[in-house]
């Protein structure tokens, strides 16, 4: 994409509930909207996992209300210039987008699969907390943030 383009990230994870929808969301209210932002999963969830939304409204302050899950397939043959897969599954499943992106794979643990609520909700929050230092630190490198100046 032309260096003027705006920088077009698509964050993949299996069911598209929590996880990359948290990395989305993240990435949007850190950039303040000059990042088109999007998420897929390879076999995306009905709704978002509750505690998703719990997180980003009540923990980070951020307004989640037009998150939904989204398939891969929504975004064939679409051009990004980073694929960032959150979780192992994706990261081997997930297709090839044309052009030149950067695909990178964050190994983050699945916070959904906990069946305990406390537990769940620690997870989910450390899971959120993960994202935001990995993107504060990805957005702080020179090849990115020259893309946003």
């Amino acid at each position: 994409m032309p260096p003027s383009a705006p920088l077009r990230v698509l964050f993949v994870c299996t069911g598209n509930a929590a996880r990359s929808q948290m990395a989305e969301a993240i990435l949007r209210q850190l950039t303040g909207g000059r990042v088109e932002v999007f998420s897929a999963g390879s076999v995306p969830k009905k709704s978002l996992h509750p505690l998703t939304l719990v997180t980003l409204e009540q923990t980070l302050h951020i307004d989640a209300s037009s998150l939904r899950p989204k398939s891969l397939d929504e975004f064939a043959g679409q051009a990004f210039d980073y694929v960032i897969t959150v979780c192992d599954d994706a990261a081997e499943t997930c297709p090839v987008f044309p052009g030149p992106g950067e695909r990178l794979h964050w190994s983050f643990e699945d916070p959904a699969a906990i069946a305990d609520e406390g537990a769940a909700r620690r997870a989910f929050a450390q899971v959120a907390s993960g994202l935001y230092t990995r993107l504060r630190i990805w957005l702080a490198l020179p090849k990115v943030s020259a893309r946003l100046a």
